[in-house]
C-alpha cells in the first residue's frame, strides 16, 4: 500500500466538535483493528496506511486525548513485537494488544455517549 490515511485532512475537514472527532477516530481504529485482527492488514501495512507518524502527532497535539494517545502509541508498537518475540508469542501478544486497543476505542465511544 503507498497512500496513507491522514487524519488531520479527514477530522479538520468535517468541522467535528472534538468528542465527534474522537467518536470518528474510534470508529477509524476499529475497523483498522478488525482488518488487523482477521489478518486482512499487516502490522506494517497499518503503520504505514493509518498508524505513521504524522497522525499520531495529530492525536498528540491536537485531539489532546490520552485515551487516544494510547491507541496510537500501543498500534505503533505492534510490528517490534514480531521482532523481540517468539513467533507463537508474538501472536498471543499481537491479538493482547488489539483486544486493549479495541477496548480504549470503545471507551471512547462511550465518553462521547456521555457528552451527547
Amino acid at each position: 500500500m503507498n497512500h496513507h490515511v491522514n487524519l488531520a485532512a479527514l477530522l479538520k475537514s468535517s468541522r467535528k466538535s472534538r468528542p465527534q472527532q474522537l467518536a470518528l477516530f474510534a470508529l477509524l481504529n476499529l475497523g483498522m483493528i478488525e482488518s488487523l485482527s482477521n489478518g486482512a492488514l499487516g502490522a506494517a501495512d497499518a503503520l504505514r496506511l493509518f498508524y505513521h507518524a504524522d497522525n499520531c502527532l495529530f492525536v498528540r497535539n491536537e485531539l489532546r486525548d490520552k485515551t487516544a494517545d494510547e491507541v496510537m502509541s500501543r498500534a505503533v508498537q505492534l510490528a517490534d513485537l514480531f521482532d523481540i518475540l517468539p513467533t507463537e508469542a508474538a501472536r498471543r501478544e499481537f491479538q493482547h494488544e488489539l483486544a486493549t486497543m479495541r477496548g480504549l476505542c470503545l471507551k471512547l465511544l462511550e465518553k462521547k455517549r456521555l457528552v451527547a
